[in-house]
């Protein structure tokens, strides 16, 4: 990258600081158990790990607003947990990470979303999920509701991030109510969505799923093998249609990422990872940069740009993993 374009990437990222972010959505808390394997269990053919380490960390939406405040923003997080272990730690690393938890409620009748993946050296054996992906009860829909109408007004973030995991959260209905609500107080909204829980909202400013969930939400089979650009074009066309979405920006893995503009224009941005250990929690943090990125200018292909490296670095993580603003920054030069 020559000098005056990271130049004016840094700068973006230096303004970071002065940007807040409200997420909503599926709040998780991810656990891991780090072990090492030397034998297999003479009870069954399986390995067993004889444990080194156990740690913990904010997951779904709430690492989304992990990476926000990683990249220096401000966020406040909205959602549901348990009245459970799982939901107290959840709660406790959003107040060590500063995140305000205005909009965090409890509901008794359901556990916290929580996973819990086994790792021996550097490579994943198990997860166990332990969640209820049920509707959430109405009346915590409804005071869910009402604090974030009320945090809009009071607060006026700079941009609200929508993370739908399926969890139960969202119907069609709810998150349109919601993406109103900012609208009516003229604040861009993203999308991070999941193809088993359409959602068809309009006014959104960016909607960002990965190459298998754009063509699943179009109702395209996707190509086993080759993926001519046209195909992904029509995918996309289809989508910006009938979600009548501003900006689209679609993950491609390897091949980096596509931007979809509202004349019909597409901007591919190549991959700027250098080594991949791990994806999780890269488009968590491609939605959380690149709707910083849009708040500081109103550049959907510097903000794309910048959402490619700070993923290229997530990468490179083992686990659920953050970017911070040095280490984007950093990335630039490398």
């Amino acid at each position: 990258m020559d000098s005056n374009a990271a130049k004016r990437i840094i700068s973006v990222v230096d303004s970071f600081k002065d940007k807040k972010i409200a997420v909503v959505g599926d709040l998780m808390l991810d656990a891991y158990t780090w072990g090492k394997v030397n034998r297999i269990s003479p009870e069954a053919p399986v390995p067993v790990v004889q444990v080194t380490r156990r740690s913990c960390c904010l997951g779904g939406a709430a690492n989304v607003i992990r990476n926000i405040v990683s990249l220096g923003a401000s966020a406040a997080a909205f959602g549901v947990v348990g009245s459970d272990i799982h939901g107290e730690k959840l709660r406790e690393l959003l107040a060590g990470s500063g995140i305000n938890s205005v909009g965090v409620l409890t509901d008794p009748s359901r556990p916290t979303t929580f996973k819990e993946r086994i790792i021996a050296g550097s490579q994943q054996l198990l997860r166990l999920d332990d969640e209820q992906q049920t509707t959430v009860d109405g009346k915590i829909r409804e005071q869910l509701c009402q604090e974030f109408a009320r945090y809009l007004k009071e607060e006026h973030p700079d941009a609200v991030i929508i993370e739908d995991y399926a969890k139960g959260l969202f119907s069609p209905e709810y998150a349109q109510r919601m993406v109103d609500l900012c609208v009516a107080e003229n604040i861009p909204v993203t999308l991070d969505p999941n193809p088993k829980n359409p959602l068809y909202l309009k006014h959104l400013t960016i909607m960002k799923p990965n190459r298998a969930e754009a063509f699943e939400i179009a109702g395209v089979p996707l190509p086993v093998t080759h993926m001519p650009m046209e195909m992904l074009r029509a995918v996309a066309e289809k989508i910006r249609k009938e979600w009548q979405v501003k900006y689209l920006l679609i993950s491609l893995a390897e091949d980096g990422m596509a931007l979809f503009l509202a004349d019909g224009t597409c901007d591919v941005i190549p991959t700027r990872a250098k080594e991949v250990f791990d994806v999780s929690g890269a488009g968590d943090t491609v939605i959380a940069a690149s709707t910083l990125a849009l708040c500081v200018k109103d550049d959907p292909v510097l903000a794309a740009e910048i959402a490619n490296y700070a993923a290229g670095v997530v990468v490179g993580k083992l686990g659920t993993a953050t970017v911070s603003a040095d280490e984007l920054k950093h990335s630039l030069h490398v």
